[in-house]
This record gives C-alpha cells, sequence and structure tokens, in this order.
C-alpha cells in the first residue's frame, strides 16, 4: 500500500499543530487490540460494539458471527466505521476509518490472520471452508476486510485533526 497524503484539518487543531504522519496513525493500529465498529440497522439506527481487529496489509480485519448484529448490518449495508486509540482526554492519538467490510474467503489470508489472533490476543483460530473456527468448540466467525477509502487521526496534546488521502 502506498502511504497516504497526510493533510492537516486546519479548523480543528492547534495552531501550530503538525499534521500526524501516516507511519504514527500506522503504528496506532498496528499496535491496538481493541477497535469499535460502528454500523447501521435496516431500520437506520446505529449499532456500536467493541471487538479486536488486526491492522495488516492497508486493512483492518475483524470478525464476527454470521448471526451476530455486526454481520446482519453489514450484510444490508457494508458501509462502517472502524475506530480505536485512547479514552484519554490530554494525551494519544485516536484514529478514524471509513469504508466498506467485505466477507475475506481467500484461505491464504486467513491463515495468515489466524497467526496475528493467535501472537497478539491468545485467541486460537483455524481457517476453514473461507471463515475462522475455533478448535475447541466449532463456532464459526465471518471475516472482514475494511479498507480505509477516509482516515481522521486525531492528537492531544497538541490537539489536532489529520486527514489521510489515498
Amino acid at each position: 500500500m502506498t502511504a497516504p497524503t497526510a493533510t492537516l484539518v486546519a479548523p480543528f487543531s492547534e495552531p501550530g499543530a503538525p499534521a500526524l504522519p501516516w507511519s504514527e496513525a500506522e503504528r496506532v493500529l498496528t499496535a491496538a487490540e481493541m477497535f469499535w465498529l460502528s454500523t447501521v440497522r435496516r431500520d437506520g439506527r446505529p449499532h456500536v460494539a467493541p471487538l479486536p481487529a488486526m491492522w495488516l496489509h492497508g486493512c483492518a480485519y475483524f470478525c464476527t458471527g454470521a448471526e451476530e448484529q455486526k454481520a446482519v448490518n453489514l450484510a444490508a449495508e457494508p458501509r462502517c466505521v472502524l475506530t480505536t486509540g485512547t479514552n484519554t482526554y490530554r494525551a494519544g492519538v485516536d484514529v478514524v476509518l471509513e469504508g466498506r467490510a467485505a466477507p475475506v474467503t481467500e484461505m491464504g489470508v486467513l491463515r495468515e490472520l489466524t497467526g496475528l489472533w493467535r501472537t497478539k490476543l491468545d485467541w486460537v483460530f483455524e481457517a476453514r471452508d473461507g471463515k475462522f473456527v475455533d478448535p475447541d468448540h466449532g463456532n464459526q466467525a465471518v471475516v472482514y476486510a475494511l479498507r480505509p477509502v477516509k482516515v481522521l487521526a486525531f492528537t492531544k496534546g497538541p490537539y489536532s485533526q489529520t486527514r489521510y488521502t489515498f
């Protein structure tokens, strides 16, 4: 993935605050364990849920059961937002990814992701039949890739907003 162009959003930033380099936003995405997924129900009501995700190859990957509200929402409307960062006011970086989530069934990518889930979170999945499978209980999860079309990063101290253009 080619690094996007970082542009400081001056009206929402402190005077003199720099744009956050993409490498720093990507560091936050790579290090994060938990994200917040925002989707929309068929009737237009929002749905937000925390879940682990992995940043790899310019995409954020997450999984959920096919019957869970997240999956039901994404089947009807794949546009969503995935957010990670800190819950502090004076320090840290928050990153917001906007795009469309699409199911991932390619076994090579799924196998690579099972390694990340195991290494980073101690979650053991196997890649089988285009899904994640819990080898102990047989539960299956659909894996999604969110390739961002818009990314915003918010720094706190100094306060700034950076928009990344791909």
